[in-house]
């Protein structure tokens, strides 16, 4: 159970980092195409804006998310069979289509303004197979966590 916890934090971690960024770089790209000036301190500002704001909604989303699509990926690779490689990744990024499109019909809103297009959905998604790949990853039976930097335990 610790081996999956290991896993499963720096996965959800990621994943909703990448995600709060490729949706705010949607965002400034739009303004740009707007003819807004954005300088690059402010894309980062407001990167690291939205990724504070966006804490106790999205990232609480994903990680639901995450428990719910990593459990039906782990029952079906026990049945199925094949690599947590494909399984995992596969779950995490049907996993964030589900919850946008559930969330849209449920509430009538899409909560991250990025996934109203196709290629703001897929980018979202992208997020959740690179989130699913490494929890496959680093909860893999024999996997160990390596030691973090000077530490010579």
């Amino acid at each position: 159970m610790l081996r999956v916890l290991k896993a499963f934090f720096p996965a959800l971690i990621l994943t909703y980092l990448l995600a709060v960024a490729l949706a705010t770089a949607s965002v400034m790209d739009s303004l740009r195409d707007m003819g807004v000036a954005v300088p690059s301190t402010v894309q980062i500002q407001s990167t690291w804006h939205d990724m504070l704001g966006m804490s106790s909604s999205y990232l609480v989303l994903l990680a639901v998310t995450f428990v719910l699509a990593f459990a039906a990926a782990a029952q079906v690779a026990r049945l199925a069979g094949g690599g947590r490689t494909f399984w995992y990744p596969l779950a995490g990024a049907v996993g964030v289509l589900v919850l946008h499109l559930v969330l849209n019909l449920a509430l009538q809103i899409t909560v991250v303004a990025v996934a109203r297009t196709a290629v703001g959905l897929a980018g979202q998604c992208l997020a959740g197979a690179v989130g699913g790949w490494v929890f496959a990853r680093l909860s893999a039976p024999g996997m160990t966590m390596p030691a973090p930097a000077g530490d010579a335990s």
